[in-house]
């Protein structure tokens, strides 16, 4: 039995709490000091507010100014937070966290730098350590799953990377189920980007059903040509771009592509890119998601700031990323959604 401190109690870290209590863990989660309501709300229902199950028994409930008990003694520390909570995370958690208890993180994203470079979130939390002279093993979570599928035991299968092979082992024994399986991998930027550049594309092809719901109807039936064409076109330049990234393209290709289908088919992303796609623009379509986090238009926005870098140097061309660069315009210049269907086209 392992003792695992979940700390950001959203769905995606209350979700985790599932398999690893399952497996006879003693589970400790942490609310953020935005999670302040749904810890009160745990502690008197069992049940995470946004879930329609309770929570295994036996899951122990802490505030943010209970994380110096809820980590005492910890074998290792799952990061839960959003993308939007990363400086948070490493500004307010990694100095309070012990030295050489590892760290695995959910939270999908890259960050760009002036000269194009893409960074994942493990570099920028690995510098912080660096100055503080602190020793925590860093990891990360990739691959398709929604929370409230992993809450319901939907079959997931996801990738868990990091630099030591014996840490990454020790984290799967303590969470992999019957319904959780878990892969590892020491390529981290491979895992970490393929999860991330997923995003800013899985808008792309919610363009298409928005599309056609404009030109056929809202209740129209589903049309599939389109998304499969834009699906196809997007792993293609995610391949182009995991490359960039010095990733093995390949392996982590079919983890990008598989959290690109799950991205499609559910979640916030495919709202902003069906609205998109009827004909609002990037403005619009934030007011009509008022209050819905959009950390797809943030990792778009970013990637395709580091391939113009790039592309400024001689390193790229931009023709080698005609639906990243529209997708851009959508959100960078609120450009009408006219996907540059013949671009996608190739001789070999």
């Amino acid at each position: 039995m392992k003792t695992i401190t979940i700390i950001g109690s959203g769905m995606m870290g209350s979700a985790l709490a599932f398999p690893a209590r399952e497996n006879g863990n003693e589970v400790r989660l942490v609310g953020t000091p935005l999670d302040r309501e749904i810890i009160d709300t745990c502690r008197k229902t069992d049940r995470h507010p946004k879930f329609v199950r309770d929570f295994p028994a036996g899951i122990l409930y802490y505030q943010i100014e209970q994380l110096e008990d809820a980590i005492e003694g910890a074998d290792f520390i799952i990061c839960g937070v959003s993308s939007f909570g990363v400086e948070w995370f490493r500004d307010e958690i990694l100095p309070k966290l012990h030295d050489h208890v590892p760290v695995i993180s959910v939270t999908k994203g890259l960050m760009n730098t002036p000269d194009g470079e893409l960074l994942t979130y493990l570099d920028i939390w690995q510098k912080k350590l660096d100055e503080l002279g602190k020793s925590i093993p860093l990891n990360a979570i990739g691959g398709p799953c929604t929370s409230y599928e992993l809450v319901a035991h939907d079959q997931t299968e996801v990738s868990f990377c990091g630099r030591d092979l014996s840490i990454l082992r020790m984290i799967k024994a303590a969470m992999a189920t019957s319904y959780y399986h878990i892969s590892l991998s020491t390529d981290i930027v491979g895992v970490e980007s393929a999860v991330a550049l997923k995003n800013g594309y899985a808008l792309g092809i919610a363009l298409t059903i928005g599309l056609n719901q404009k030109e056929f109807g809202i209740d129209s039936e589903l049309h599939f040509n389109s998304q499969a064409a834009v699906f196809g076109q997007s792993v293609r330049e995610m391949s182009k771009l995991l490359r960039l990234q010095g990733a093995d393209a390949l392996d982590n290709l079919v983890v990008g592509a598989g959290d690109l289908y799950v991205t499609v088919y559910g979640g916030r992303t495919r709202l902003v890119g069906i609205l998109l796609g009827r004909g609002l623009n990037i403005d619009e379509a934030k007011a009509e998601l008022q209050g819905v986090t959009l950390e797809s238009l943030v990792v778009a926005e970013r990637v395709a700031k580091a391939v113009r870098a790039k592309a400024e140097r001689g390193l790229v061309n931009l023709d080698d990323f005609p639906l990243l660069m529209h997708i851009d315009e959508i959100i960078t210049k609120k450009a009408p959604v006219d996907i540059p269907w013949e671009k996608f086209t190739f001789e070999k």
